[in-house]
C-alpha cells in the first residue's frame, strides 16, 4: 500500500490546483483521475473547448458580416468545421499536457482510476481494467466536480438530444437547434452555433434568462442576443425530449411538440458523487446531492475534505481553485479563507456579461440601502473604435457607508474588466476610491470610473 501525506481524488481546475499547492507546503502529494487526460471536464470537455469555439465562431462572424464596416473587402467567406474543431481539441490537448508536466514538476504521484473510499485514511484506486490499488493518507480532499444535469422526460442520445460534451463536437451545423435552459452553457453554445448558422430556439422555465446574474443586464444582454438571431421562449415547461427519425421532438407543456434537428439540454450541472463509497465513512449528502463541509471544508469524517462543485456553492472552477487553495493551507498551517462575495461569473456570449457581488435584487430583497451608477460603452471611445459599443458598466454601492456591493457589466471583455471590481471588493473598497482612481485613455475601463462617478450622480462622458 502507498501512503501520502495527502490523496486528492480529482484533477479539474480544484484538484490539480489544490495538489499542487500542497505540493509547495511541502505534503507528499497524490492525485488521482480516472481520466487519462487531466484538467477535469472544464479543460477537457467545458470551459477551455466552449471559450475556444466561441472564439472561432466569432471570427468567422465578423469576417462574413463585420469586416466591411472597417474599410475590409474580403472574397466568400466558408466555413471549414473540421478544422474549426481540430484547433479546439488541440488546444486542450496542449493544456492536459501542461498540466501533466505541472504534477510532474511538483513531485506529485499521479494514478489513473476511479478513487473509491476504503475506510478512514484510505482509498483504492480502481483502474479501468477493474484493478485496484490501495493507498493510505492522513488527508483525503474529494474534488470529483459536476457532470450535466437532465430534467424529467428527456432521453437522451448521443447524436440529437445531447448534453454540452457532445454539442462541443458536432459534425455539422445543426439546421434547427433546440436549446433547453437559458443560463451559462446553454446561451455560450448557442451562441456558437447560432454565428456558425443554426437557427437557435432557447427554452427556459423561468421569466428570464440568466437566472443568476443581475436581471436589468440579463434583459440587456437578452435584446443583445436575439438581435444576433437567438429566439427565446421564456416560461414554458419542457416535460419531454426525444431523438426521431430525422431529428428530433420536444413536448413542452401547454404547446404543441417542437421539432428540430438537434437539442442541447443545458439545464444546470449536478454534483459528481457517484462511486466515491462515502457511505463507507459515514458522510451523507444533502437534499441537492452535495457534500455537506464545515468553514474549513471538512466533511461529517475526519480527514476527509471537499471542494468545488461536490460542495455548495455556485459551480465556477475559479471557485474551486481557490477552495482547494483555501483548504490545503489550512491542513498545513492553520489558516485558509476564500470570500465568497467576492467570487467573479461571467458569460462568454458577445458580448460578455460579468458580475460580482450582490445583485439589486439580492439588495431589494434584504432591505439593503443603496445607490446605482451606470455608464454606456455606446459612450466610451475605445468601444466605437472596437466596433463593440453595446452594454454598460452598473455598479451598487452602500448608500450610507457607499463600499461597493456589486458590480455588474454587459459588454466587450466584461470578463476582464469585472476584475477590477473584484480587487476593489476584497479590499473594501468604496464608489468613490474607484470614480478617484486614474484610469489610462483610451480603454474600455474607463467604463467601470465612470459608472462609478455616475453612483454620486457626476459621471462626465454622459
Amino acid at each position: 500500500m502507498q501512503h501520502h501525506d495527502l490523496i486528492v481524488i480529482g484533477a479539474g481546475p480544484g484538484g490539480y490546483v489544490a495538489a499542487l499547492r500542497a505540493a509547495q507546503l511541502g505534503l507528499n502529494v497524490a492525485c488521482v483521475e480516472k481520466e487519462s487526460r487531466l484538467g477535469g471536464t472544464c479543460l477537457r470537455v467545458g470551459c477551455i473547448p466552449s471559450k475556444a469555439l466561441l472564439e472561432s465562431s466569432e471570427l468567422y462572424s465578423e469576417a462574413r458580416h463585420g469586416l466591411a464596416g472597417h474599410g475590409i473587402v474580403a472574397g466568400a467567406v466558408t466555413l471549414d468545421l473540421a478544422a474549426m474543431l481540430a484547433r479546439k481539441d488541440g488546444i486542450v490537448d496542449q493544456l492536459t499536457r501542461g498540466i501533466a508536466g505541472l504534477l510532474k514538476k511538483g513531485g506529485i504521484t499521479r494514478y489513473e482510476g476511479l478513487g473509491r473510499l476504503a475506510g478512514a485514511g484510505r482509498v483504492d484506486v480502481v483502474a479501468a481494467d477493474g484493478g485496484v490499488t490501495p493507498l493510505s493518507a492522513v488527508h483525503v480532499l474529494i474534488a470529483t466536480g459536476s457532470t450535466s444535469a437532465t430534467l424529467p422526460g428527456i432521453e437522451l442520445d448521443p447524436e440529437r438530444v445531447c448534453t454540452s460534451t457532445e454539442a462541443l463536437a458536432w459534425p455539422s451545423v445543426p439546421g434547427h437547434l433546440v436549446v433547453i435552459g437559458a443560463g451559462a452553457i446553454g446561451l455560450e453554445l448557442g451562441s456558437v452555433w447560432c454565428r456558425l448558422g443554426a437557427k437557435v430556439t432557447v427554452l427556459e422555465y423561468l421569466e428570464r434568462i440568466l437566472p443568476a446574474n443581475d436581471a436589468e443586464i440579463a434583459k440587456d444582454a437578452q435584446r443583445v442576443l436575439a438581435k444576433q438571431g437567438l429566439s427565446f421562449k421564456l416560461g414554458v415547461k419542457v416535460t419531454g425530449a426525444r431523438a426521431t427519425s430525422d431529428g428530433a421532438l420536444i413536448e413542452i407543456e401547454g404547446h404543441e411538440p417542437l421539432r428540430c434537428d438537434r437539442v442541447l439540454v443545458a439545464v444546470g450541472r449536478r454534483p459528481n458523487t457517484a462511486g466515491l463509497a462515502l457511505e463507507q465513512l459515514g458522510i451523507a449528502l444533502d437534499p441537492k446531492g452535495r457534500i455537506p463541509v464545515d468553514a474549513h471544508y471538512r466533511t461529517q469524517a475526519s480527514g476527509v475534505y471537499a471542494i468545488g462543485d461536490v460542495i455548495p456553492g455556485p459551480m465556477l472552477a475559479h471557485k474551486a481553485e481557490d477552495e482547494g487553495v483555501a483548504c490545503v493551507e489550512h491542513i498545513v498551517t492553520g489558516y485558509g479563507h476564500v470570500n465568497y462575495d467576492t467570487i467573479p461569473n461571467i458569460v462568454y456570449t458577445h458580448p460578455e456579461v460579468a458580475g460580482v457581488g450582490k445583485t439589486e435584487e439580492e439588495l431589494v430583497a434584504a432591505g439593503v440601502p443603496y445607490r446605482k451608477g451606470a455608464f454606456p460603452f455606446l459612450a466610451n471611445g475605445l468601444a466605437k473604435a472596437l466596433g463593440s459599443t453595446q452594454g454598460k458598466v452598473k455598479i451598487l454601492a452602500h448608500r450610507d457607508t457607499d463600499r461597493i456591493l456589486g458590480v455588474h457589466i454587459l459588454g466587450p471583455r466584461a470578463g476582464d474588466l469585472i476584475a477590477e471590481a473584484v480587487v476593489a471588493m476584497e479590499f473594501g473598497a468604496s464608489s468613490e476610491d474607484l470614480a478617484r482612481t486614474c484610469h489610462a485613455h483610451p480603454t474600455l475601463a474607463e467604463c467601470v470610473k465612470e459608472a462609478a462617478l455616475a453612483v454620486d450622480g457626476r459621471a462626465l462622458h454622459i
